[in-house]
């Protein structure tokens, strides 16, 4: 069989790695280029590595959802907590505003300590808000109860 003669230009230190390894395994360089190019133009490397790019885009599909699910999460609890907030919280008078700015930074001292030790703990309370409404939401579409909440609602 007659080969091809190429002449090449490559970066030297690819040039310093071809060496190596044609020294490494015992064989020339050429049979180590035609051994590279042959993979690289093989179907079944492309094959290969579609599927590997495609299992990685699932992964990072699947990663986005759940980051926008917790987003989701996060922004809801947020808005519901200001309705919250905004409707049950009293005017505070002139002479006590000094008072109640004080309580507010004494909670909110308290709630980043409390948030610090949950980050430090290492668990998401999204996904602990999460298995706790799944399998609660689990037991009432097993037992019907959902059923008849829609129509004790409508009634």
């Amino acid at each position: 069989m007659t080969r091809a003669r190429l002449n090449i230009f490559i970066e030297p230190e690819h040039a310093k790695r071809l060496d190596q390894v044609a020294v490494h395994k015992g064989v020339s360089k050429s049979a180590v280029i035609a051994a590279a190019l042959a993979s690289f133009l093989s179907p079944d490397g492309e094959d290969q590595r579609e599927a590997a790019i495609a299992k990685r885009l699932d992964r990072l599909s699947r990663q986005f959802d759940r980051l926008e699910r917790d987003q989701n999460v996060l922004i809801e609890t947020t808005a519901l907590y200001v309705r919250y907030f905004l409707t049950v919280s009293l005017p505070v008078p002139e002479g006590q505003q000094d008072a109640a700015r004080a309580q507010g930074r004494a909670r909110y001292t308290q709630f980043i300590e409390q948030l610090a030790r949950h980050i430090q703990r290492g668990r998401s309370l999204v996904r602990e808000v999460h298995e706790d409404i799944e399998p609660a939401e689990a037991a009432q579409v097993g037992s019907g109860t959902e059923s008849q909440e829609v129509h004790s609602e409508s009634a």
